[in-house]
């Protein structure tokens, strides 16, 4: 597949290896033989500012403020960056790398990845998560300068990538024409479930407090998210459809839990739903194992539309029938695992979440159906090969570019070797 590569992996949202995809690439990357670290925040049950697993090493920061409204990004992103450069500075003198492998959000990561480029020779790849126009518009229900400055961001991202990673077709279509990036060096690369990770346990009935029926979500806990949707649908279910047989496991945390906990009691389903806040892999499996119905509320908006959501490849891994508002790419995962919701139609929500609760043998063919497609398509190692081919690609352009900076390599590296010596 090409040389070995010293791989430096940058994600700035979420802790490894929490951060499933990151991890599975960390993983991939490591198994093939290159040399992987990762630099990440710290989060619950992730506070310590370095350690090893499985080969791969991990640098950590803090993270004091996670941005909530448009003002706070210009908190949260500029910590970040700083922390993560200055541990891109002690991973390059310590460890040397070769490539930096940029997760976003945000589209800022290109900085560190420009400068090591310029003056250091290294490759950048743009490993396209979230399309933050669209999340931003989606979030804030506007454009305006702050919009504008993301689309710039963005283009930047794309101009300093060597290459570009793409969680899906429609993200590659962002590369190829926002980003002018040369259709040969944009590789889609899904975040398909880990089957060795994923998988159903037997039934635990607590989660169903008492009642007949459980439908489980998991994911952040926003109204970006739509969580405001799902409560209300719950609400239609309990009081103008009768249902008080049925309860709902909501796993997950975020910026507005306790916004959401609040607007459950004032909806009067607080006794119809468990927040569980962010759970361990194995009460998080147990939870979904024992639920009847697996749910994705994301509301349709130009973002969700475009964006594939791990929580339906998971849920589809163990072997749950699935409803979601109709979007292009939850359509494409999930396909006829899934009953597909008017347009944030709340009601419609709710008697499709039904209609499946009172159906056994049809929650059984799309369980059955989902759990099938993933073995056969959507799994992780059928996207191992893709990212290793990337890796491939990315090697050769490696031995074609940067000639005209060795004087400059040399350098750095020479000021590389006499730190590590100073250590």
């Amino acid at each position: 597949m090409g040389r070995q590569l010293r791989v430096l992996i940058v994600v700035e949202n979420l802790p490894v290896p929490f951060d499933r995809r990151t991890w599975s690439e960390a993983t991939t990357l490591r198994a093939a033989g290159h040399e992987v670290t990762v630099i990440c925040p710290k989060g619950p049950g992730y506070q310590s500012g370095y350690e090893i697993i499985d080969g791969i090493r991990i640098y950590r920061h803090a993270l004091p403020v996670e941005a909530r409204g448009a003002a706070a990004y210009f908190v949260e992103y500029p910590i970040a960056l700083f922390w993560e450069f200055v541990l891109a500075l002690k991973v390059w003198r310590r460890h040397g790398f070769d490539v930096i492998h940029a997760c976003n959000p945000p589209d800022l990561i290109f900085l560190i990845g420009l400068f090591f480029k310029i003056f250091a020779g290294k490759s950048f790849v743009f490993d396209h998560h979230d399309a933050n126009p669209e999340f931003y518009e989606a979030k804030f229900g506007r454009r305006g300068v702050f919009w504008h400055l993301l689309r710039l961001a963005e283009k930047l991202t794309f101009k300093a990538a060597d290459i570009s990673i793409a969680t899906n077709e429609s993200y590659r279509r962002i590369a190829i024409e926002r980003g002018d990036m040369p259709p040969e060096r944009v590789f889609v690369v899904r975040s398909g479930p880990n089957l060795a990770r994923v998988k159903r346990l037997p039934p635990d009935p607590e989660w169903s407090k008492g009642r007949t029926f459980l439908v489980g979500y998991v994911g952040v806990i926003s109204r970006a998210e739509g969580l405001d949707l799902l409560l209300a649908s719950v609400k239609h279910t309990v009081y103008a459809l009768g249902r008080r047989d049925i309860h709902f496991a909501i796993a997950g945390s975020g910026p507005e839990l306790e916004a959401i906990k609040e607007m459950a009691e004032d909806m009067e389903v607080a006794d119809y739903v468990t927040f569980t806040g962010r759970i361990d892999d194995e009460k998080l499996l147990t939870m979904l194992s024992t639920a009847d119905v697996c749910v994705n509320p994301d509301r349709v908006t130009a973002m969700n539309d475009i964006s594939t959501m791990n929580k339906i490849m998971e849920y589809m891994a163990l072997g749950k029938p699935i409803v979601q508002f109709d979007v292009k790419e939850g359509r494409f995962s999930a396909q006829d695992a899934s009953l597909y919701a008017k347009a944030n139609d709340t009601v419609d929500f709710a008697e499709k979440v039904l209609a499946l609760i009172d159906n056994p043998e049809r929650r059984a063919f799309m369980g059955d159906y989902g759990r099938k497609r993933v073995e056969e398509a959507l799994a992780w190692h059928h996207e191992q090969p893709k990212l290793l081919n990337a890796y491939a690609q990315l090697a050769e352009i490696r031995g074609r570019r940067w000639k005209f900076l060795n004087p400059v390599r040399r350098l750095f590296s020479g000021s590389r070797d006499a730190w590590q010596q100073q250590l």
